[in-house]
């Protein structure tokens, strides 16, 4: 194909993650672990806005996820969106629910560099490639 860029393999792994992110968030209504819910502005949802917002955010992760793989342009401010809503929801969450128990300072350290750097990372490359994003 003409013009056609290689994604690498930076991009593939954070789609396929993202694909996977939304496979997760499709998946939430049908948990039945307390635990486990759609996190909206800081808030786990359960009940109906449970089902609504996971396969709402699942849909639009994995738009993103196609954006990513097939070097679209409209990744690129959908990675500066959710990078921010991925910072602003984290932030909100810890505010909101400090009286719950919490994990290891281990596994919250390594969680929030997951959880910021994969959505940061993704759209330092894409900002990076934006030539390349048809």
């Amino acid at each position: 194909m003409a013009g056609w860029k290689s994604r690498g393999a930076a991009l593939t792994i954070f789609a396929i993650l993202f694909g996977l992110l939304a496979i997760s968030n499709f998946l939430k209504p049908f948990s039945h672990d307390p635990g486990v819910g759609f996190v909206f502005m800081g808030v786990r949802l359960h009940g109906t806005g449970n089902a609504i917002m996971g396969p709402l955010f699942g849909f639009l992760l994995l738009v993103y996820a196609y954006g990513i793989w097939t070097m679209r342009r409209y990744a690129l401010p959908v990675a500066y969106i959710y990078t921010a809503w991925v910072i602003v929801n984290g932030v909100l969450f810890s505010m909101k629910n400090r009286s719950e128990p919490h994990p290891s300072v281990a596994f919250s350290i390594a969680a929030t560099a997951i959880g910021i750097g994969v959505p940061l990372a993704t759209a330092i490359i894409l900002s990076r490639r934006q030539a390349d994003l048809s």
